[in-house]
């Protein structure tokens, strides 16, 4: 038991970090763990010869069962839906952890993850992120390899158009980060709009709970402007805190003691491009607690 108490734990940020990306919510995600944690108990497989390969595909089975019911779920939701953040450790630094492709928490990614469906997330997260290979993603789908490698080629296809274009160091996003965050804190609009791209798009998630915008808006200068007025009610308590936000250098922004937002940002290294405004109180409870994410 001891044993398969340290295998799981070992594999259990890879496999929380499987399930967050097919799923956006991390409170799901950990449901989804801890019910293959059970299941790998209570049916004898913590003495499978593959512990890894084992987990990976109850993980990516249950996440697809979850996911098929949230989207029923989200179909009905008010506003624009975006992810749940979460605040992570800051990007390791050796070059094969940098690898962009393999290790993509950005809210930007997972929100256009979103267009796939549950089969076609679960096979393309696989390949693409945990690079696993066709035959187990078979596993998962329960279909041939051959199935499988073009469920694969056309979730590639689908999300070429869409996929954010640019795969920037982490440094040099939180240069960029870093210069916009005193430029907001100095009250310097005009610095502000020189930071964000002409056509950088702003969407905010508010849940039907509190107030945001139901449709994106678009521009950098409006968007710099709006971001901006927060400093003109400075008597409440403004408070901007940089953070680190699904591996990419983000804003929290307080008022008095309450976290207001959590605003992910996606850049190509030298403009803001888009920000993700994360107003959900549900959303926010975690980050609110103070609590961080260890993803693999």
């Amino acid at each position: 038991m001891d044993g398969a108490l340290d295998c799981f734990t070992r594999l259990r940020p890879r496999l929380l970090g499987l399930a967050y990306r097919m799923l956006g919510s991390l409170a799901e995600a950990e449901d989804v763990v801890q019910d293959v944690w059970l299941g790998w108990n209570e049916t004898g497989a913590a003495q499978a010869d593959d512990a890894e390969a084992w987990l990976a595909v109850a993980t990516s089975r249950r996440a697809i069962d979850r996911l098929r019911r949230a989207r029923a779920e989200r179909a009905r939701y008010v506003g624009l839906w975006l992810p749940e953040p979460v605040l992570t450790q800051d990007a390791p630094a050796t070059p094969e952890d940098l690898h962009e492709a393999a290790n993509d928490l950005s809210v930007a990614f997972l929100t256009v993850l979103e267009r796939l469906a549950p089969p076609a997330r679960a096979a393309f997260l696989l390949r693409e992120a945990f690079d696993a290979d066709y035959a187990q993603i078979a596993r998962v789908l329960d279909k041939s390899e051959a199935a499988c490698r073009q469920i694969v080629h056309r979730a590639k296809a689908q999300l070429r158009e869409q996929q954010p274009r640019y795969r920037v160091p982490a440094q040099a996003h939180r240069r960029l980060m870093q210069r916009f965050l005193d430029a907001w804190n100095a009250g310097d609009l005009s610095a502000m709009s020189a930071l964000m791209a002409d056509s950088a798009t702003l969407i905010g998630d508010g849940g039907g709970i509190v107030a945001t915008f139901p449709e994106p808006m678009v521009g950098g200068p409006r968007i710099a402007r709006l971001l901006f007025a927060s400093t003109l009610r400075r008597e409440r308590g403004l408070r901007l805190q940089a953070a680190t936000i699904n591996g990419r250098l983000g804003v929290l922004r307080y008022f008095g003691d309450a976290l207001e937002s959590a605003q992910a940002y996606h850049s190509d290294g030298e403009r803001i491009l888009g920000v993700y405004v994360q107003r959900n109180p549900h959303k926010l409870r975690r980050i609110a607690l103070g609590a961080t994410a260890r993803l693999g």
